[in-house]
């Protein structure tokens, strides 16, 4: 975002709000996207991010963070729905089990669905044709295998650490989805993805959150929706008057 502000030769936050109604803009081309279908195929997974807990400066006053009781509770998943040679969609949810009416709505009956062995997928057996693979026996297994959302997962990790440092909250839609677009798009010149971008940018409405940001006029407010094909609520939160 600095070498973002320097390159415009613009204060900070006016960098940091075009560079969030860019995200929209990619965003906006997925708005009730669906993917799959007869003959297709497409991976499911989720990864957690947010909800850091500090190790205390002693070892004797450390406590395990793995346990439920030790966490934050701020802690999301970014459930992906990617299909092979298609399109990825990323949502945000408080845990997997959350995603399944989402998975059912953005994915076409009759798909082929490859995904791990988490039990949150048990009940996809009923609505989908499922492959699953057991990464503790190896990568890919009897044809089944999830190696193209692990794609999309280490480059919003890259993401995160080298550029981003930290990306949670009500936030992290924006950024899930940023490197969706990035990732399906990621074979095209610099050129035809920033001309690509422009041409989202220059159909969307003025931005819902971030008219008015700086001055406050607006506040953030974490709203969830049961419509997983919401684009302003859960996904970008509304923002309503103080």
């Amino acid at each position: 975002m600095l070498a973002f502000c320097r390159e415009l030769d613009v204060q900070y936050k006016t960098a940091f709000v075009l560079a969030h109604k860019l995200r929209e803009a990619m965003a906006s081309s997925i708005k009730a996207l669906r993917i799959g279908g007869e003959g297709r195929t497409a991976e499911i997974d989720g990864a957690y991010f947010g909800g850091h807990v500090r190790p205390q400066n002693l070892a004797a006053d450390r406590i395990d963070r793995r346990l439920a009781e030790n966490q934050s509770g701020q802690r999301q998943v970014v459930l992906v729905m990617r299909e092979r040679d298609g399109r990825t969609l990323a949502q945000v949810f408080g845990a997997e089990e959350e995603a399944l009416p989402a998975i059912r709505q953005r994915i076409f009956h009759g798909t082929t669905v490859h995904a791990d062995e988490s039990p949150a997928w048990n009940k996809l057996h009923a609505s989908f044709p499922m492959k699953r693979v057991n990464h503790q026996v190896g990568f890919s297994v009897d044809g089944a295998c999830t190696n193209g959302v692990g794609s999309y997962f280490s480059r919003l990790r890259r993401a995160e650490l080298g550029h981003h440092h930290h990306i949670a909250g009500a936030y992290l839609v924006r950024y899930a989805r940023e490197a969706a677009w990035r990732e399906d798009h990621r074979r095209m010149s610099n050129g035809d993805q920033a001309n690509a971008i422009i041409r989202l940018a220059m159909r969307c409405k003025p931005s819902i959150d971030f008219c008015g940001y700086w001055q406050r006029a607006r506040r953030l407010m974490d709203l969830p929706t049961d419509n997983p094909f919401a684009l302003d609520a859960r996904d970008f939160s509304f923002r309503v008057r103080q």
